[in-house]
């Protein structure tokens, strides 16, 4: 009977970790049941989304099955929308923002998103995009970023930060360390960062200094290889990354989320629960299942990876629970 209890627990540890999409406007029973089975978070997507009231009404269903749940957005305003993918999004995108260059301007329009997003009950957005688009053959950044300049993108990320947050939205800085001088889109394949250490630095990380500095609760890590730091492991994958550049040299003590795990460029090699253990031993505390894979199989797909790996040692329960607290 311990075992079977034991059991039970692990998998409502692994679950905590996770979160996932879904299909549909109204909330899946599958996911209903998750949720009271211990998932702690789940993410939406344009495809759940109508109208403002619908989703009031959806996130407040969610709710109901555990009033401390995550709900998470990937709204980043401008090209990026899912409130308003209907329409498109009527707030100035990143690039924009950079351009104007008025720190209280892009602090307003992160406020006034905010609020938006916190009345139909969000409360993690995984945005801003913190990425200096110094590459202008990068097919994915581009006018997702505030600019071409590290200064301004720092300045501007944190103007945000503090918006989306004063609203009572957790924000995310992503695409960690920095996805903007790469030339491959990590949906498809694994863009390489081939930047030493100092220009990494100078280049990509200020940003996320100052993202760090205005209290953001969550940063993303980046599907991308930066062999300055492992020339091995993507970041999402990297404890060189995760843990002893972001954790321990920046001091990051919030959550740090993964870019969806079912992308190319990790789950290709590792496969979608290779990926997820892989992400969670390296640092990762919540790891994003976005795409095509929104359905019931992969999320029990992946608490079965979870657990298997504690089980088999590979993950060390402590570091599982500990993804859990900053969950």
């Amino acid at each position: 009977m311990a075992s079977s209890k034991h059991s039970q627990e692990l998998r409502r540890l692994a679950r905590s970790v996770l979160q996932p999409g879904f299909v549909g406007t109204e909330a899946p029973d599958w996911v209903l049941r998750e949720i009271g089975d211990g998932l702690a978070s789940v993410v939406l997507f344009s495809r759940n989304i109508v109208t403002p009231r619908q989703v009031a009404r959806l996130t407040g269903r969610l709710r109901a099955e555990n009033p401390e749940l995550i709900i998470a957005i990937d709204e980043e305003a401008g090209d990026v929308t899912r409130i308003e993918s209907a329409t498109g999004s009527t707030r100035p995108g990143n690039f924009a923002l950079g351009t104007v260059d008025d720190t209280e301007l892009t602090e307003a329009v992160a406020a006034d998103l905010g609020r938006q997003l916190h009345t139909a009950g969000v409360s993690l957005d995984y945005a801003p995009s913190a990425d200096v688009n110094s590459n202008p053959d990068n097919p994915i950044i581009g006018v997702r970023s505030f600019g071409v300049d590290a200064k301004v993108v720092a300045r501007h990320t944190a103007a945000w930060i503090r918006g989306l947050q004063s609203a009572g939205v957790a924000a995310c800085a992503k695409h960690f360390p920095g996805h903007g001088d790469v030339a491959v889109d990590s949906h498809h394949g694994l863009p390489v960062y081939d930047a030493d250490r100092a220009r990494i630095a100078e280049q990509a990380l200020p940003p996320f200094r100052a993202a760090l500095d205005a209290g953001v609760r969550a940063v993303m890590s980046g599907h991308l290889l930066v062999p300055a730091y492992d020339p091995e492991l993507p970041a999402t994958l990297s404890r060189r990354i995760l843990d002893e550049l972001l954790r321990q040299e920046l001091g990051f003590d919030g959550v740090v989320v993964t870019d969806a795990i079912e992308m190319g460029a990790v789950a290709g090699t590792y496969g979608i629960g290779g990926a997820t253990v892989r992400a969670v031993a390296a640092g990762a505390d919540a790891v994003c299942v976005g795409g095509e894979n929104a359905q019931e199989a992969t999320a029990v797909q992946l608490v079965d990876a979870l657990v298997d790996a504690v089980r088999s040692g590979e993950l060390p329960a402590e570091r599982l629970a500990d993804a859990r607290a900053r969950v």
